[in-house]
């Protein structure tokens, strides 16, 4: 009887992403509403970072747990953009739709994603870097976070700093 709990929960939580994501295919224009102002993403521009476009997808609240709100983001690299050192509310499902990232957690390894592949990041990570290493190409992702209900889901560092490409 667990395991039917367990997999009605995983079953539920599947259908909202599956939703969010269809959302975000099917919307015409950016949502802005209050969950903007708490994800650290006022208007469409991300004022810390250099060259990255947010759009808001979906914020829903968990049906089975009131405390968690399931938000996604479509982000938008133009080519050679870049993030500064930040870090998220809860845990984060990152994918990669188009283009190729460059990404590094905690100040380690600076990997390489392409179209298809997909990362997360674990509660209190430090999402050191992230870079669109194209110079002609965009990048397209999409980003779940999982977090408190009315946390303030991105937190950037201090110095707002956006450091130098990685090489790999």
């Amino acid at each position: 009887m667990k395991f039917r709990l367990v997999e009605s929960n995983i079953m539920v939580y599947a259908r909202l992403l599956a939703a969010s994501i269809m959302a975000g295919f099917l919307s015409v224009a950016g949502m802005a509403n209050a969950d903007d102002a708490r994800s650290g993403a006022s208007g469409a521009r991300d004022t810390k970072s250099v060259g990255v476009t947010l759009m808001a997808v979906t914020a829903q609240v968990l049906p089975d747990d009131p405390k968690q709100t399931l938000t996604a983001f479509m982000v938008y690299l133009a080519p050679e953009a870049s993030t500064s050192s930040h870090r998220h509310a809860g845990v984060v499902f990152v994918h990669v739709l188009e283009g190729t990232v460059r990404s590094q957690l905690n100040n380690g390894e600076v990997i390489e994603y392409r179209a298809g592949d997909s990362w997360n990041e674990p509660p209190g990570s430090v999402h050191s870097y992230m870079e669109n290493p194209s110079k002609t190409v965009p990048a397209r992702l999409i980003a779940t976070i999982i977090a408190p209900t009315g946390a303030k889901l991105t937190t950037y560092d201090q110095d707002g700093s956006v450091p130098p490409p990685h090489a790999h």
